[in-house]
């Protein structure tokens, strides 16, 4: 595997901060529909909207950068639709920043009829059943046609605890093979960023191995993938370790598919900037509120005669009172979860904004040096001050970065 040419950038990436303790970073990454604040949490809009709100109610949260799924957006409205519009961003008319994966994951995670070959992976439509191909080159093909700002290579994905270490080692070097082809196929590099996904299981020596062939690669921005497949929390925090360790500083460093705040906020003791996660919106169409204190199901009866905001002092629209706010009662909430849309509307506004603020505070911390002090408080609400509560993979995590919970 011979390194290649450099490929050009479409942004820029500007340490602002380091946490004096842990590896931590807070940074500018300056994209082509402006600059985001790293670390961030990016909301998913798969099929090019964020399921309940309006693009205008997304710009309110502070969104500057969100997901959009290219599987999704290829099979409807499909390539041409995108070509005439002029790309995802007019299509959903929305004027800040997109990244979009490349597809290869929704092949092994809703068709169970997907078959990976070197050419690509083949599988059945979902919609006629006929036979289809998606190749590193038109999934590179697809993401231009999209236009995102952040697109991703077509990687082999496997899951993390399947024990065929062969496998692994074949999707690893598959993955830095099929990089080659999309890093070939890129129509517009100084448009839209490319970023290459580290692969290799829970195995630390394959990652180290990928690791180092993708960094050779430069592309402008590296992802960590293959997680948040079920492994067990101290092997995720392992992994993410051993990569960020690896990479350049200078680079944004993207961990796929991760949501829970606790799994947030100790992936960036290790080094990560930039997540992404369906789990905000989806919890919210279910009545679930994310809070510091951790997520109430509002369809509880307890919450029936409950009219406090949704949680207290948080800015989003729905439970602040002044400025526009709405004012939003548990109770209202609790009236129309169950049977009115409006419900999981207000609460995909609310974890939206709680996933952002909760970035917001972890930024200003590491700016400010006290984002080891942040952990601990942060621990501390979401436990009720009940140490003996804590995750174990989470004290462990943050002991290797040189933040003892426990103290």
């Amino acid at each position: 595997m011979t390194p290649i040419t450099p490929m050009p950038s479409a942004l820029a990436f500007e340490l602002v901060a380091r946490c004096s303790t842990t590896k931590a970073r807070a940074a500018i990454l300056t994209l082509p529909h402006g600059p985001v604040q790293l670390p961030l949490f990016m909301p998913v809009a798969t099929q090019a909207s964020l399921k309940g709100l309006t693009p205008q109610q997304l710009e309110e949260t502070g969104c500057r950068l969100c997901l959009n799924n290219t599987y999704h957006l290829g099979l409807k409205p499909g390539q041409e639709v995108l070509e005439k519009v002029g790309g995802a961003h007019k299509l959903q008319g929305w004027k800040h920043n997109i990244l979009t994966d490349s597809g290869g994951f929704q092949m092994v995670s809703l068709l169970k009829l997907a078959n990976i070959t070197e050419e690509g992976v083949r599988f059945l439509s979902p919609h006629d059943g006929t036979p289809m191909l998606l190749t590193p080159e038109h999934s590179i093909a697809l993401q231009n046609t999209i236009g995102s700002d952040i697109i991703m290579q077509l990687d082999d994905v496997l899951v993390t605890t399947s024990p065929d270490t062969k496998r692994m080692r074949e999707a690893m070097e598959r993955s830095v093979r099929w990089l080659d082809r999309c890093i070939a196929a890129h129509a517009n590099p100084t448009k839209q960023n490319l970023f290459c996904i580290i692969q290799g299981g829970l195995d630390l020596q394959m990652r180290t191995e990928c690791c180092k062939e993708m960094v050779a690669r430069n592309t402008p921005g590296i992802a960590i993938g293959g997680l948040s497949g079920g492994e067990a929390k101290a092997d995720y925090c392992r992994v993410v370790n051993t990569c960020t360790g690896l990479l350049p500083e200078m680079k944004p460093r993207y961990v796929m598919g991760i949501g829970y705040p606790e799994d947030l906020v100790v992936s960036v003791a290790l080094g990560a900037d930039m997540f992404d996660c369906v789990w905000p919106t989806r919890t919210a169409r279910f009545g679930n509120a994310i809070t510091k204190h951790g997520v109430l199901n509002l369809r509880h009866a307890r919450y029936a005669n409950d009219f406090g905001p949704v949680e207290e002092g948080c800015g989003c629209v729905c439970c602040r009172t002044g400025d526009g706010g709405l004012g939003i009662t548990k109770a209202f909430v609790h009236h129309v979860a169950a049977k009115e849309t409006v419900g999981a509307h207000l609460l995909t506004m609310h974890n939206v904004w709680y996933q952002l603020a909760l970035m917001r505070s972890v930024r200003q911390s590491i700016i400010e040096d006290r984002f080891p002090a942040f952990l601990k408080n942060f621990f501390s609400d979401l436990h009720g001050g009940d140490k003996s509560k804590y995750p174990e993979w989470a004290v462990e995590a943050l002991k290797n970065v040189g933040v003892d919970l426990m103290e």
